[in-house]
């Protein structure tokens, strides 16, 4: 895998456009010029835990004496899973706060953007090939600065997507993320099977 199909592929993760709805619910409270601090508090605060998994993700997977091709199903698997979600959402959403109160560290941070899905492709990117820690930290801050952009400009996505617009877009990224997601269970299964072989 590329950087630029990492970036993609946790940007589709992050799913910015998803949780834009869930985002302006949880903040609608708070003055806009708090709002906005709020909001790249959480984003900052997320990617400070998204690059602690990306770094400490290898030594994590050797402790567990986990192999490559295990990560590499499983995050398949992973991602095929919140696809389908992304396609078929499920009614409720994120748990919620009290009036008036704000967001801080969780939901917002973790698990919305920070969620688990993109800790577990991160570490799985880091065990693919530790050699390219500058390629899977770059993808990392391409996907976390277009999340940025799209959940500042919340309102005017809003006014020109509309809901239905939104839940479009929504369910075409799953469908992307879920092609990403059988090549990633391919790729794992052809390398444990070239394992067992050679």
């Amino acid at each position: 895998m590329d950087a630029l199909s990492a970036a993609v592929m946790l940007f589709l993760i992050m799913d910015p456009l998803g949780n834009l709805p869930v985002v302006m619910s949880m903040l609608k409270h708070l003055e806009p010029k708090r709002r906005r601090i709020v909001l790249i508090r959480e984003l900052i605060v997320a990617l400070v835990v998204m690059f602690s998994f990306l770094f400490a993700g290898e030594h994590i997977l050797g402790f567990l004496n986990l192999r490559q091709e295990a990560v590499g199903i499983a995050g398949g698997l992973i991602l095929f899973l919140i696809a389908l979600k992304m396609i078929f959402p499920q009614p409720g959403g994120v748990a919620g706060l009290a009036a008036g109160e704000e967001p801080f560290l969780v939901p917002l941070a973790i698990p919305m953007i920070a969620g688990p899905s993109v800790l577990a492709s991160l570490m799985l990117l880091a065990n693919q090939d530790a050699t390219r820690m500058t390629d899977w930290s770059l993808a990392l801050l391409v996907s976390w600065a277009i999340t940025v952009c799209i959940l500042m400009l919340n309102e005017l996505l809003m006014k020109l997507l509309g809901e239905r617009g939104l839940k479009a877009l929504e369910r075409l990224m799953g469908m992307l993320l879920i092609m990403l997601a059988v090549q990633m269970l391919m790729d794992g299964i052809a390398n444990y099977l070239m394992s067992v072989a050679g």
